[in-house]
Parts: C-alpha cells; sequence; structure tokens
C-alpha cells in the first residue's frame, strides 16, 4: 500500500479519545482477516490508500476518520495499482489498467481470477497478449471500410491509419470521429472499444491520446478519475459544486445502520460518506433517507385528506364535510350515510343531526381509520414543524455573519480589542449554525424512534441543547453596547463552549446507543 492516507483529517476541538471498540474507528489488532477486510470496505480500488495507523489520536465516539484526496494523489493511486499489477502479471501497463477498470479496481478479485484463467479473463476484459502497441501507420493503397475514403483521396497518397491488436484497420479521422463521439456525447471511458461490429478489444489510454485532441483526452481522464472513485467502497466525490477533491473514508455500506459517517472535504463542505447528502448526524442513513422521502413526497398530503375527509362507504369517493349536519349524501350514489359513524342513514331513525349510535359496529371500523389518520397526521407535523423550523433557523443565523463582521468592527473601535480578540462572535455563529444543523435531524431520529426509557433519554439531551442553542441565539441577537462589551465577549463565550458541550454529549451518547444497540425504531430498516 502507499502512503496516501497517513494522515487524517479530525474535527478540531478534539479532546475524548474512542473506545477501542467502536466501530467509528479501527481496531488495534492486527487482524487481516478477509472478514475485517469486508467489513471495513476495502477491496476495491482501496490497495492505493493506506489503512489508517491503529495508534494514531482516536477521535470522539461520533466522529469518523477521513482524508481528502485531489485528482493528482488519485491519478497517482491509479498508476500505482496499475504498475504492481503490470509487474505481476509481465504484462503491459496499458493492459493492466484495462483488466483493474474491468473489475472495477478490486485487484485480489483481478489476480485470483487471472492466475485461474488469464485467457478468459483476457478475452472477458477485452485485451489482447500482443506485446506491442498500436501506433499510427501511413499507407498507400488503402481504403476506410467506415467512410471508404482511399489513399488516393488524400494529399501525398497517403492515409494515416489505427489498428489495434485485433488487426482491424480504419483511417484516423473516422477512429477520432469515434472516440470523441464516445468521450465527449457518451461519457464513455474505461471500455470504449474497436470500431469493428463484435469485436470486444478495449481502446487502452495510451491509444486514445495518440488519436485525439488534447481537450478530449483530458475529458477522457477525467472521466476515468470519476469510475475510481465511483468504483471505491472507499472513496467519494465532494458533492460541492466545482470542488474536484475526493474523500476518503473506511466506512463501509455494511456499518450504516450504526455508524454516521460525517465528514467534511478540504474545501470546507461538510456531507455524509455514506448516502452524499448533507451531514445528518445524529440520524443514520437509512432512517435520514426515509424522513427525506417523506417530506418530499406526497404521503402526508394524502394523510391530511385522510384525517380531513372521507370516502363515501358505498363507492369510496372522497367527500369533505362543508356543513353541520351529519347526515351525508353521496352526489356520485346518492347513498345516505352518517358522517360520525360511517353507518346508514337509516340506521339512525330520527336522529338526523346527532348520531346517538357512535358505537355502532357498522361504523366503528371507518371512525378508528379516521382517528388514526388524524394522530398519524398530528404526529408527522409536531416533528416535521421543528425539523423546517431549526431548518430556516439555521439559514437565519447564516445570514448573521455579514452583521456579525459589521459587529466585530464596530467593537474595534469602540473597545479596543484587536481583530483576533473579536473572533468569538464568529465562532459562535459557526457553532450556532452546526447545532442547528444536528438539532434538525434529531427530529427526523426521533420520529422514527420507539417509545421506551432510551426515547426519554434521547429527548432530555434534545432539550438541553435546543435551550442552550436559543439562549446563545439570544446572547447574538441582542445590540453592543460599549460598556457592555466585556460582559456580552464573557457570556457569549461560555454560552458557545457550553452548546458545544451539549452537542458532544448528545452525539456521544446517540453513537454509543448504536453501538450497544439500545435505540429501537418504529419501522423496519
Amino acid at each position: 500500500m502507499s502512503d496516501l492516507s497517513d494522515e487524517y483529517l479530525l474535527d478540531d476541538d478534539v479532546e475524548d479519545t474512542m473506545d477501542e471498540d467502536s466501530a467509528y474507528g479501527y481496531d488495534d489488532a492486527a487482524d487481516d482477516s478477509e472478514e475485517e477486510d469486508e467489513e471495513l470496505g476495502f477491496g476495491v480500488a482501496d490497495d492505493a490508500f493506506a489503512a489508517p495507523d491503529p495508534a494514531a489520536e482516536r477521535s470522539k465516539s461520533y466522529e469518523v476518520e477521513y482524508k481528502s484526496h485531489s485528482v493528482a494523489s488519485i491519478e497517482e493511486a491509479q498508476h500505482k495499482e496499475v504498475e504492481h499489477v503490470a509487474s505481476m502479471f509481465m504484462i503491459k501497463d496499458t493492459d493492466a489498467a484495462i483488466l483493474l477498470r474491468h473489475f472495477g479496481w478490486n485487484k485480489e478479485r483481478l489476480i485470483e481470477r487471472y492466475m485461474d484463467s488469464p485467457e478468459e479473463v483476457n478475452l472477458e476484459a477485452g485485451v489482447h497478449e500482443d506485446p506491442s502497441r498500436p501506433k499510427l501507420q501511413s499507407l498507400t493503397d488503402f481504403t476506410c471500410e467506415i467512410c471508404f475514403m482511399s489513399s488516393d483521396d488524400v494529399p501525398g497518397r497517403q492515409m494515416e491509419t489505427l489498428a489495434l491488436a485485433c488487426g482491424h484497420r480504419y483511417c484516423r479521422d473516422c477512429y477520432q470521429q469515434y472516440l470523441e463521439q464516445k468521450i465527449q456525447a457518451e461519457g464513455e471511458s474505461r471500455r470504449v472499444q474497436c470500431m469493428r461490429e463484435k469485436c470486444n478489444l478495449v481502446i487502452d489510454e495510451r491509444t486514445v491520446g495518440l488519436v485525439v485532441e488534447a481537450n478530449v483526452f483530458e475529458r477522457y481522464k477525467i472521466l476515468l478519475n470519476r469510475t475510481y472513485v465511483d468504483d471505491s467502497n472507499i472513496l467519494r466525490w465532494c458533492p460541492a459544486p466545482n470542488c474536484e477533491l475526493a474523500v476518503e473514508c473506511h466506512v463501509s455500506s455494511k456499518m450504516l445502520h450504526k455508524v454516521v459517517p460525517s465528514v467534511a472535504c478540504d474545501c470546507g463542505h461538510p456531507f455524509c460518506f455514506g448516502c452524499g447528502n448533507a451531514a445528518h448526524a445524529p440520524a443514520i442513513c437509512p432512517i435520514a433517507k426515509m424522513w427525506l422521502k417523506k417530506c418530499e413526497d406526497d404521503s402526508e398530503t394524502a394523510n391530511w385528506i385522510s384525517a380531513n375527509t372521507k370516502e363515501c362507504p358505498k363507492c369510496t369517493s372522497t367527500i369533505e364535510k362543508n356543513g353541520g349536519c351529519n347526515h351525508m349524501t353521496c352526489r356520485k350514489c346518492k347513498y345516505e350515510w352518517c358522517w360520525i359513524c360511517a353507518g346508514p342513514w337509516t340506521e339512525h331513525g330520527n336522529s338526523w343531526y346527532n348520531c346517538n349510535r357512535y358505537d355502532e359496529k357498522s361504523g366503528a371500523e371507518a371512525r378508528d381509520s379516521q382517528a388514526k389518520s388524524r394522530a398519524s397526521l398530528q404526529r408527522y407535523l409536531h416533528y416535521f414543524n421543528r425539523f423546517a423550523n431549526h431548518e430556516q433557523s439555521a439559514k437565519l443565523d447564516r445570514d448573521l455573519y455579514g452583521r456579525t463582521e459589521k459587529k466585530m468592527e464596530e467593537m474595534q473601535v469602540t473597545s479596543g480589542l484587536t481583530w483576533i480578540e473579536v473572533q468569538f462572535l464568529k465562532k459562535a455563529v459557526d457553532t450556532l449554525t452546526e447545532c442547528r444543523m444536528t438539532l434538525k435531524w434529531t427530529y427526523c431520529m426521533a420520529y422514527y424512534l420507539a417509545r421506551d426509557n432510551m426515547t426519554d433519554l434521547f429527548e432530555d439531551n434534545q432539550r438541553d441543547l435546543e435551550k442552550a442553542v436559543e439562549d446563545l441565539s439570544e446572547q447574538l441577537e441582542k445590540p453592543i453596547e460599549p460598556k457592555t462589551i466585556p460582559e456580552l465577549r464573557q457570556k457569549v463565550t461560555d454560552l458557545t463552549v457550553y452548546v458545544q458541550k451539549r452537542r458532544g454529549i448528545l452525539l456521544s451518547d446517540t453513537a454509543e446507543g448504536f453501538q450497544e444497540g439500545r435505540w429501537a425504531w418504529n419501522v423496519t430498516l
């Protein structure tokens, strides 16, 4: 392995060390078994990146280790893998690259298959065993089978041609157009094959560079890098716009039911390594995914309809009550029934405006369904409104940045404090925004938690963090008076530290709960 990952980015202010058996870190035991490798997610494009040093400083229990990689380091990692395979099999580096891409950069699987049957693997991958490299040749008396241009049609009566190891030769212009179509229009890179129909020989990277223009070849290399990262279990592109960095994190998909792999790219963008969405700690990926889908689709619109309307017991048409009378007549089928109990109106005698048969068996099932729909809607809105409120508050807190900088400038003038000394305001705003996002996702998690003693503990931590956040937010909204600056600075600094502490307590307890299996869900994950 290379030394690309000797250091991992850990959040600032790391004080606590991780429990040795935490799934957020790496076991100290030097166990290289296949079972451990599978759990950690090794095997796909991993060997070029070093595993974390077991002796390295551990992060907090709710943090994971990660590292950002530039395009150059990603290309270097690929180069090392290719060199290793080429020297092991004594083949061309271009052929080694094709083989690795065919196996999704899973070197172990490639070696196992190649040692067993090299001919079969070469055939599958589109590799020819010819040791020579394709090159451009100028030929006389040649006619291209694609465009039917001949050597007689070009100046000098010599046509530039190209043939792969399969021997299928075509003019360079046709190959250039073909490759540009594949790369630019179709976004293909890893498996661009010979132009001859039914020939599966793959055109290697060096040959592509011989034929296409520099800008097309640059696009081709970008696509190859994308496939390398996409094939990897431990790499993910940063989702921030215009960011070209990838983040390495050794948390496999099998661990996402108990680990929340929140990472931050070197560009400053935080996100979840597991799903690629915005960071959603303390909620695990499956829960966050279910919540977002619930919020985005029309499921709650259907809940509202179910809670505020009823279906005709006979034809199931949806009916909304717009008056006080409980005697309903369906406009579609003319069926008469009771709004309260959903039973036939003929069973109600002369009680035209008051249902005295609330427990009538014929309407009990409909009433039960209605009550459940109302309760479900009310419960959802309770959590959604708080989720949305913290999201909106976080946006408003981010708007504080502009006002905060102005406040910081005012404080330098009125109090004589230096720029460094007034940074406590910016630190407070950063902390406030971070904690708002954490609180937002606590309501997602709470919605799906099954009620038990552990839920009460979670909500206690949630309440304590929420109160601390609101106290800090209130202090930041206060106008600055020169005589109160020392007191404000002390209060804001103390509250910032306290808010960070409360966030750490909530996230630590939640993470430990996942490891200990304390959390029970009211849905099936």
